[in-house]
């Protein structure tokens, strides 16, 4: 019977503390998630209002008691409004962007406030951090953008923050611990310099490219979304021709191979480092580029998409 009283109290502090752990979206605020405590500048009132009842009994002065209690009331309705200012608010996470790693990145946090009052004067902050972001919420939804560091590359939970009020009178203090069961992507820090691979490394393509190759010039076609800003026809586009992008003929085009096994060194995150320079370098100069890990291949092409799945590979190798 103790050792169950125990683990209650233990849940119980957790929940105080540190909320429930990891919950499915969206986080619903109700009486058994907010919690409420008086601040410092509210203790500090009450312990005024309690010298002020002192004197007052002291005196027999009718003029302090009624003042006392008048002020003693103002924090009592205080109380309840600082607490219904985050009762009934769906809280849930927007996808975080993937960045290199000791990169800062975005927690976009969104706010739905079904009711039909604006929630005024709230804290949203990640836990552990001291400085909160202040802002209001009308009604409807309404979005805030968190800056999150990243220390290590790889797929990793959200990270749990606070939302808090300390509306109207600053006397006490709301919040609730919001923990979502989301992911966000972190790829490895790309080196800081790496030449490409020797020409050695390159295969040429013998199945033809269809007009996408990078040779002569072969003709214009309408603008497609990821194609290259180097092959876009400015000049067309200056005199209101609309989008248009440049086609290279040749039957064969260069594709160039980013293998594991080619890359310098035997520590595993600088190896890492090197073929997401690699990457960055490929995508610059606009070549068509695989990537092959020991258990991974991805095949020859270009574009965000396919850089977003080579880097991705990388961040989970």
């Amino acid at each position: 019977m103790a050792a169950s009283q125990t683990s209650l109290l233990n849940l119980n502090l957790q929940r105080f503390f540190r909320g429930e752990g990891p919950q499915p979206a969206p986080h619903t605020t109700h009486r058994r998630n907010v919690y409420i405590l008086p601040t410092r500048i509210g203790l500090i009132f009450g312990l005024l209002l309690l010298v002020m009842l002192i004197g007052a009994i002291n005196y027999a002065n009718s003029m302090g008691f009624l003042f006392t209690f008048l002020l003693g009331s103002i924090s009592m309705v205080a109380i309840l409004h600082t607490y219904q200012n985050l009762l009934r608010l769906e809280i849930h996470s927007g996808t975080v962007p993937a960045v290199f790693s000791g990169e800062l990145t975005q927690l976009p946090v969104i706010l739905d406030n079904p009711g039909r009052s604006n929630r005024l004067a709230l804290e949203v902050r990640l836990a552990g951090e001291e400085l909160p972001l202040l802002f209001d919420a009308g009604v409807g939804q309404t979005v805030v953008h968190l800056d999150l560091p990243t220390m290590k590359r790889g797929r990793h939970p959200l990270p749990r923050f606070v939302l808090a009020s300390r509306f109207p009178l600053g006397l006490f203090r709301a919040w609730t611990h919001v923990h979502l069961n989301q992911t966000y992507l972190v790829y490895p820090a790309p080196a800081t310099s790496s030449s490409l691979p020797l020409p050695s490394f390159h295969t040429l393509a013998g199945h033809g490219d269809q007009g996408r190759g990078a040779d002569d010039f072969a003709g214009l076609r309408t603008y497609h979304h990821g194609d290259s800003p180097r092959h876009i026809h400015w000049k067309a586009l200056a005199r209101q021709q609309g989008m248009l992008t440049k086609q290279f003929g040749g039957d064969r085009s260069e594709e160039l191979w980013l293998d594991w096994q080619q890359v310098p060194g035997e520590e595993i995150e600088m190896r890492l480092s090197i073929l997401v320079r690699w990457i960055i370098e490929a995508e610059r100069e606009d070549l068509a580029y695989g990537l092959r890990l020991p258990a991974t291949e991805i095949k020859p092409s270009r574009g965000p998409a396919h850089r977003h799945q080579c880097l991705e590979a990388l961040a989970l190798f």
